[in-house]
């Protein structure tokens, strides 16, 4: 092979933009110009690729416009849904809400029966706070939880029944969002879990800091959480989150945080963070030496904004179909380019929510009148270990 045949990563990444498995969804890697097929390394489905690469200038290109392509696509589809399309309706109050927990719930059919089988089980954890009773209420919170939840089970294979669900909108007790569900439902994300296992923790909601008297945060804060009861119960702090979902993972587990919260850049207190400027992770462990690692699994998180920032509520809009920004955008993304790459995802998350900051419209217009006319959030990557952000996928 001639060196000219061989093309540098850029250029694969860019070429590989536009190959995704067709029955597992693996993001698909060529490696030289003339390639025919490709074979999926995780099915072994041979594709062919004669009918949209070329292998030259003119493929990169056109992967290029793709990736611009998918971010005009979602920005025009959040501009439709926070000015008020027929496809986003606000919720009703004259409409009993339906539970998102299967019946029995997770958490009751976790009690009374034990795994049966030893295949690798997807599991999810996904809460929305709104706070109903109190003046800083939010009203994308449930939708944002809905919406994820449908990803979950339509697009990722996530079974109904595997996915517990905690929102003010649910009748039993048990699974409203306060302070005390939510710990024992942190429990039962990492419960039992085994090799092959893959968990999500999702949250929407409040997220304030206050400051570290462990000595164990290198900015001086604890980020936090709000369950439903903060006022009276207190907060969720990240040292808490750490220790019950990132301490325990034992090897071949892979867990999934999603943080659409204000100050939720390093929620789980994991010890690598991605610096997207700089291309390169940077360490985040403990000056005090605190242990914050797993037990052999995985962890990783993707949050709203830094720690120090805020992050876009689309609360602000009265009678209109809401969201946090982080959570749509993502969802948006992955459906319309199944299969990104980590580092390809945040680049698109960011492309997005900037575009969507200079674009004009409505939501655009009251963000930054309300902070002064700055960019509120940049989206976080942080994980219990490093990796090649633009060669592992984001694969659930």
């Amino acid at each position: 092979m001639s060196t000219d045949e061989i093309m540098d990563q850029s250029q694969i990444l860019q070429v590989a933009r536009g190959y995704i498995c067709g029955r597992c969804r693996q993001r698909l890697h060529p490696n030289t110009t003339n390639v025919a097929e490709i074979q999926c390394s995780a099915c072994e489905r041979i594709a062919s690729t004669r009918t949209n690469y070329k292998g030259n200038s003119s493929s990169n290109n056109k992967a290029d416009v793709r990736f611009r392509s998918i971010v005009s696509q979602v920005v025009q589809s959040f501009k439709t849904t926070f000015l008020g399309s027929r496809h986003h309706r606000p919720d009703s109050n004259s409409e009993k809400p339906e539970s998102l927990n299967c019946n029995p719930s997770p958490l009751e059919s976790s009690s009374s029966t034990s795994r049966s089988d030893h295949r690798p089980r997807k599991r999810a954890l996904l809460i929305g706070v709104t706070y109903k009773n109190w003046k800083h209420k939010l009203k994308g919170t449930v939708n944002d939880v809905r919406n994820m939840r449908s990803f979950l089970i339509d697009n990722l294979h996530f079974p109904p029944q595997n996915i517990l669900v905690l929102t003010e909108d649910e009748t039993k007790p048990d699974l409203t969002p306060t302070k005390k569900n939510i710990e024992i439902s942190l429990n039962w994300l990492v419960e039992d879990c085994r090799d092959g296992d893959s968990l999500v923790f999702y949250y929407s909601g409040h997220g304030l800091r206050q400051p570290d008297f462990d000595s164990d945060e290198r900015d001086g804060f604890d980020e936090t959480i709000c369950p439903v009861d903060f006022l009276k119960e207190g907060m969720i702090i990240d040292n808490y989150i750490n220790s019950t979902i990132v301490q325990p993972l034992p090897k071949g587990v892979t867990l999934h945080a999603i943080v659409d919260a204000c100050h939720s850049g390093t929620i789980l207190d994991l010890i690598h963070v991605y610096n997207r400027e700089k291309r390169k992770w940077e360490d985040n462990s403990p000056p005090n030496g605190n242990r914050k690692h797993t037990d052999g699994g995985f962890a990783i998180s993707i949050t709203a904004c830094e720690d120090s920032q805020l992050a876009a509520d689309t609360s602000a809009f009265k009678e209109k179909g809401m969201n946090g920004a982080l959570t749509y955008v993502l969802i948006e993304i992955v459906k319309k380019y199944p299969g990104p790459t980590y580092g390809d995802l945040l680049d698109l998350i960011h492309e997005t929510i900037e575009d969507i900051n200079n674009s004009g419209c409505q939501f655009s217009r009251f963000l930054r009148s309300k902070f002064n006319n700055m960019l509120l959030q940049k989206p976080q990557l942080s994980a219990s270990e490093t990796f090649d952000v633009y060669s592992k996928h984001f694969i659930l």
